[in-house]
């Protein structure tokens, strides 16, 4: 399939249901279903892995992509126990890679699945390849949006989400974010709407001080892995300036702003942000695949 510009796209070939300790992740797949390296995208709040079909039916092309439900999100499992925490999601994470055979990850981030896939990375450098960050990173001097203080309210925030319609929604959401279409704002909605996710939300960002978004930063400045970072300059959740502050945790990263985006830029203008993604991505596997040779032939 080819878009009209001559690209070509793939349809997502698969979903595969990954367990880790008892938690079940749907993962969709395109290009290669094998392979140890992959392009792996982590959506963010409230997801799911339906955010990520245009940009995965492109990478899948020319690599192995692969984005999962998280727990608590999507069609995964949203179990009561689960530790719905950065680390948490880090170590669900590192479970489904460790299954689908990835060891070398290309991370592509959203949101939430910044700071989870962030996570992540620090803990598995040597699997850590590079960085996609879509409005996401390492969060330094960072305020919560007034949802999310909301969301850390008790009794508060479950009132908030008890309370939510889809007329509310719609009007609060597009206040915010006045590019998203209503069907694209229904979608965000129907996604957040169930309540095991909702809880999920709750928790998450009540076990979330502000302090803990910017916590990883000398430790990624270390590893210093190639970073695109893309940021909706109309961002009202988190504020466009966190673009350029993502070269305290990737100092060589590569800063596109996109003016008047909002936070679902890869929503918003799926073609702007491919035309940015893609290039990225098969510059860093082909860079990759350079290197492994010269090794191997060394």
């Amino acid at each position: 399939m080819a878009n009209s510009d001559g690209e070509r796209r793939v349809s997502l070939s698969m979903t595969t249901q990954i367990v880790v300790r008892g938690v079940r992740s749907p993962v969709r797949q395109a290009g290669p279903t094998e392979g140890s390296e992959a392009v792996v995208f982590v959506h963010g709040n409230p997801g799911p892995n339906l955010d990520w079909s245009d940009l995965i039916g492109r990478v899948g092309t020319f690599a192995r992509a692969i984005a999962p439900d998280m727990p608590g999100y999507g069609s995964a499992d949203k179990p009561r126990n689960f530790s719905y925490t950065i680390s948490g999601y880090a170590d669900h994470l590192a479970g489904l890679l460790e299954q689908l055979g990835v060891k070398r990850a290309h991370i592509v981030a959203h949101d939430f699945g910044g700071a989870w896939a962030l996570r992540w990375a620090v803990q598995h450098p040597d699997a850590f390849a590079s960085a996609t960050l879509i409005n996401t990173g390492s969060m330094t001097n960072f305020r919560w949006h007034t949802f999310a203080r909301l969301w850390r309210t008790p009794i508060l925030g479950e009132l908030l989400q008890a309370t939510s319609t889809r007329s509310a929604f719609r009007w609060l959401l597009g206040r915010d974010n006045p590019r998203l279409t209503r069907d694209q704002i229904d979608r965000i909605y129907d996604a957040a709407r169930s309540w095991g996710t909702k809880r999920a939300v709750l928790k998450l960002y009540r076990a979330t001080p502000e302090s803990l978004l910017g916590a990883l930063v000398s430790e990624l400045r270390t590893l210093n892995r190639p970073a695109l970072v893309v940021w909706g300059t109309k961002d009202a959740y988190l504020p466009v300036h966190g673009a350029e502050r993502q070269r305290e945790a990737f100092p060589s990263a590569r800063i596109e702003l996109i003016e008047g985006g909002g936070h679902w830029v890869f929503l918003e203008d799926p073609e702007k942000v491919a035309s940015l993604v893609v290039p990225f991505l098969r510059k860093r596997l082909r860079t990759e695949n350079t290197s492994a040779s010269r090794s191997t032939h060394s």
